[in-house]
């Protein structure tokens, strides 16, 4: 046996044993100074800061002195558990069937809003007149994609979510008064916030009218009095009640109003026209024609966009809203405003390509992936599946869908692989549901599922 042999053999053995490795192999650790001078991590400092690579490389020397690794094999270790950008966030394939999944940051921004964003990384004109050099209004020119694609908006702004934009609304038209508003549209959002407690945090005041199942438009009428601020209605996005309801429509809304009382309607979603496949679904076009006064959304769900709350109306309440106090700590950054006007202006999102994908372009889909998983002797099948929504958008409905059913053992490695892929544990099974995969991406999961399947079978001692 040479000597190389030996000394390998030795560190595999302190490793197995937890002792550190002898002296000889100690003294071969080069210092922190050498590593970093490798040709691969300086390369890599450059993008990612001298501090995130001297980490890496500090790491790296410990799993050396602990015998984890031999010293020879410092820089490569250090070079591999680099992350490929500065950022903490990692990219994640969606294959868990849910469109609009709020831990993965709900809509995926479209080609078109992503070179948007990055065009405005740089300096631009976001709120400066090039042909004039004066100041000019905040983002104009996405507020302007936003009323061209709802005519019947007189106005629109942006706030930073869809909670922001019923906040501001509240603030600023019903601070001290009264917002009239359904006992059964007071929802729970995301992660335990509740639509009560936001509104009466602005200082409004709420007059609940109705029962949980039914409401009807005398109710309101009855309620409305000197202290109304607005009257509000909201669909309920996130659950369904059915049987013996009834609920009052923003057109009943509308007519019962006296003047100087508006109805605001949140509808959500962020529909800005309506969609075919959801018909159940408001839009906004459709309730500002229904006549609601001001009409509030999400921009990081259906519409497909960055995270952002919208507020669609007549000229003057946005007016009032654009010059509250309020408004300069809920506006959005360039980036959000140049995602969005590209995403309304642009071509289909992603989003939509999920909703009008076809089942059996789906299930064709599936069945090669699977068959190219069983020829490296994976264990996979196409199944039919549903698919849904998410996002507190269209409660109940399923999208017909197909997926590749996968071991569930492979759920783990699958989200901790690269990429990391999240699919969905059901029936004993993960399945890889490809209504929320683009198919570009389906030789990446491919690649991903076959990795995870050797970490688990080395998982089982079988590797």
């Amino acid at each position: 046996m040479d000597r190389d042999t030996a000394t390998a053999d030795a560190q595999a053995a302190d490793t197995r044993t937890g002792k550190a490795p002898p002296a000889d192999v100690l003294r071969r650790i080069p210092r922190t100074d050498v590593v970093l001078s490798d040709p691969r991590l300086t390369e890599a400092a450059r993008s990612l800061g001298r501090a995130l690579v001297k980490s890496a490389v500090v790491r790296a020397l410990e799993r050396a002195r602990s015998g984890e690794i031999p010293p020879e094999s410092v820089a490569d270790d250090a070079a591999g558990s680099l992350p490929p950008t500065a950022g903490g966030l990692r990219p994640v394939v969606n294959a868990t069937g849910v469109l609009l999944h709020t831990n993965l940051g709900r809509a995926p921004l479209s080609p078109a809003a992503r070179e948007a964003v990055d065009a405005a990384c740089g300096p631009t004109d976001v709120e400066l007149d090039l042909a004039t050099g004066a100041r000019s209004r905040r983002g104009a020119s996405a507020l302007d994609a936003l009323r061209e694609a709802v005519p019947h908006a007189e106005a629109a702004h942006v706030v930073n979510n869809g909670a922001a934009a019923l906040v501001l609304a509240a603030t600023a038209l019903a601070a001290g008064k009264e917002i009239v508003v359904s006992r059964g549209e007071m929802v729970e959002i995301g992660d335990g916030f509740r639509l009560p407690d936001l509104l009466v945090s602005t200082g409004a005041r709420l007059r609940e009218v109705g029962t949980t199942n039914r409401t009807r438009a005398e109710d309101y009428a009855a309620a409305i009095g000197p202290d109304t601020g607005f009257v509000l209605k909201v669909h309920p996005s996130n659950f369904r009640i059915t049987g013996f309801t009834r609920s009052a429509s923003v057109a009943e809304l509308a007519r019962l109003c006296p003047p100087g009382v508006p109805v605001v309607a949140d509808i959500g979603s962020g529909l800005l026209r309506p969609e075919p496949v959801l018909p159940d679904e408001p839009d906004a076009s459709g309730w500002l024609r229904a006549g609601a006064s001001l009409v509030t959304a999400s921009g990081d769900k259906l519409l497909g966009g960055p995270q952002c709350g919208l507020l669609l109306g007549r000229a003057g309440l946005v007016r009032r809203l654009t010059r509250h106090p309020l408004a300069r700590a809920l506006r959005v950054d360039k980036l959000t405003l140049a995602a969005l006007e590209a995403t309304v202006r642009g071509p289909a999102t992603p989003v939509r390509a999920m909703l009008h994908a076809d089942p059996g372009d789906l299930r064709a889909r599936a069945d090669r992936l699977a068959a190219e998983l069983r020829g490296a002797d994976v264990d996979a099948r196409a199944v039919d599946s549903e698919a849904a929504v998410g996002g507190g958008g269209a409660p109940g409905v399923t999208l017909p869908s197909a997926a590749v059913a996968l071991p569930e053992e492979y759920a783990g490695p699958l989200r901790l692989g690269e990429p990391a892929v999240l699919g969905r544990v059901e029936g004993g099974r993960c399945l890889v549901d490809l209504r929320t995969v683009p198919p570009e991406r389906d030789a990446d999961v491919a690649e991903a599922v076959r990795r995870a399947a050797k970490t688990a079978a080395n998982d089982r001692g079988e590797g």
